[in-house]
């Protein structure tokens, strides 16, 4: 890929040529080459963890008011960068300039703003006594060095996620970015260091999961690893944090339902189905992917959502007027191809798409599946690209049970007029976010996360902290002769 970077790994303040293969890598809006990238090697995952090492006693004992102008410093820094940012963003993954412009950079300063500020807030419980003349207290301490892996659908966006959070509590970390989109991440270490804040407490390592991811896991000297990706890829992880019980922080697949009842504005619902499900085109964990529309509602939603869909702009992602960008490679657009041309011999009815268009790139249109069955795998099984399935219901017992007839459960969309349904579909829908009358919004003030095969843990917000900080409990005796009873219960006094 090119960049004006001499090397694509960032370690302990500076660029650094990976000792690993170097592999060519294809614009996938166009299919030309676009440069290539060097990936690291063992020993280059090695000096990272001892660099995050090395930087996190000092980065810990800063006070959260200099981590937090540190922050600050950064933001201004990576702000003067948001053209470059955009544009490479835009290049690297297929997505539109509109999206990068306006959603991935934007989000990702607000991401640093907001941890800037939450730092001051880490605060423990100072507590009365609850075990007799003593004060009990907690800490909220960092944990260490984390080891986090990001996928390649918002690159910088999730490098955001994953670092913000775990640096603003104290910790160091090393983030491998997908090696299809490392670009912006690089950038990303590249400006927090150039905004001051010290050598190895961000550094990045660029190489395929089944060797650097699964490296970086294992290693003795990361305390936590946190990954964004598929759910089998996090449960394999799963498996090798429990053989030194690491902590673990996973936000996994997605199969989001968008519930349309009928009391619903259908041309606003369909609006937002068109929206939800081809963000990013659909390559969105979060992105709409299961359309329940009231029967009444169900004939008139599909029709509108087929001529929207229908009237998109897909083509050159520089281009401010796209609607939609490329998928992320060819060999992912097979995969989705496949899966809805599955569904159409299995009898489900394409009423818009199904294909890919014909001109260069990854893309495939936007496209709008019906007549499935709630057990197929286009309604169960997620396909990560531009696909809705539209199925009607009857009842709003049948809705809740079909939106949760799924594994997933990290988001989901409720459209009614009525705030007593809308709060009861709030509560039975099982998944980590639940919109009304939108889907898609997320703020740095919120936590993101999902329920059962969707992971656990939360990015964003102040709870993530959770993720990333101890707990200590801390007990100071007012008096010790008060405690001879509860000692005399060990041993008896001598």
């Amino acid at each position: 890929m090119s960049t004006s970077t001499p090397g694509h790994q960032f370690i302990d303040g500076s660029y650094r040529v990976g000792g690993g293969k170097t592999v060519k890598r294809i614009n996938p809006a166009t299919g030309d080459g676009d440069g290539s990238i060097d990936y690291a090697s063992l020993a280059d995952l090695n000096d990272a963890v001892n660099a995050a090492a090395a930087a996190f006693p000092g980065w810990s004992k800063l006070t959260p008011g200099a981590r937090a102008d540190h922050l600050l410093n950064f933001a201004r820094e990576l702000g003067a960068r948001s053209q470059e940012l955009a544009e490479l963003e835009t290049r690297q993954s297929g997505k539109t300039i509109r999206m990068s412009t306006e959603f991935d950079v934007p989000g990702t300063l607000d991401n640093i703003t907001f941890f800037a500020g939450a730092a001051r807030q880490l605060t423990g419980l100072a507590a009365g006594d609850y075990a007799g003349n003593s004060t009990s207290m907690i800490r909220r301490e960092a944990i260490g060095v984390i080891g986090s892996i990001s996928p390649w659908n918002y690159p910088l966006q999730m490098a955001a996620w994953k670092i913000l959070p775990a640096i603003a509590a104290g910790n160091t970390i090393v983030l491998k970015p997908s090696e299809l989109t490392p670009g912006t991440s690089l950038i990303f270490a590249e400006a927090a260091h150039a905004a001051g804040i010290p050598a190895g407490v961000i550094n990045i390592v660029v190489g395929e999961g089944a060797d650097i991811g699964e490296a970086l896991v294992r290693h003795p000297l990361v305390v936590m690893s946190s990954f964004t990706g598929s759910t089998a890829v996090g449960r394999h992880i799963m498996a090798m944090a429990a053989e030194t019980g690491k902590r673990v922080h996973l936000e996994l697949g997605g199969k989001a339902p968008l519930v349309v009842f009928k009391d619903a504005d259908v041309e606003a619902a369909a609006h937002g189905a068109v929206a939800g499900s081809t963000i990013n085109a659909g390559q969105d964990c979060t992105a709409a992917t299961r359309a329940y529309v009231h029967v009444s509602l169900f004939d008139t939603f599909t029709t509108r959502v087929a001529e929207l869909m229908n009237s998109m702009i897909l083509g050159d992602p520089t281009d401010p007027d796209t609607d939609m960008g490329s998928l992320i490679s060819y060999p992912h657009r097979e995969k989705v191809t496949a899966m809805v041309d599955r569904a159409r011999a299995a009898g489900a009815t394409v009423l818009a798409g199904g294909r890919a268009p014909d001109h260069p790139g990854a893309f495939y249109r936007p496209t709008l599946i019906t007549s499935a069955a709630q057990d197929s795998e286009i309604v169960q099984a997620e396909v990560f690209g531009p696909v809705l399935v539209a199925l009607p219901f009857e009842t709003e017992d049948e809705a809740i049970a079909l939106a949760n007839d799924t594994p997933f459960g990290l988001a989901a969309s409720a459209w009614t007029r009525d705030v007593n349904l809308a709060m009861r579909a709030a509560a039975e829908i099982q998944a980590g976010c639940v919109w009304i009358n939108e889907h898609i919004p997320i703020v740095s003030d919120m936590p993101h996360g999902g329920y059962k095969a969707s992971g656990f843990g939360k990015d964003m917000s102040a709870y993530s902290f959770e993720e990333y900080t101890n707990i200590k409990h801390v007990l100071i005796s007012h008096d010790t002769d008060a405690h001879k009873q509860w000692q005399n219960t060990v041993f008896r006094q001598r």
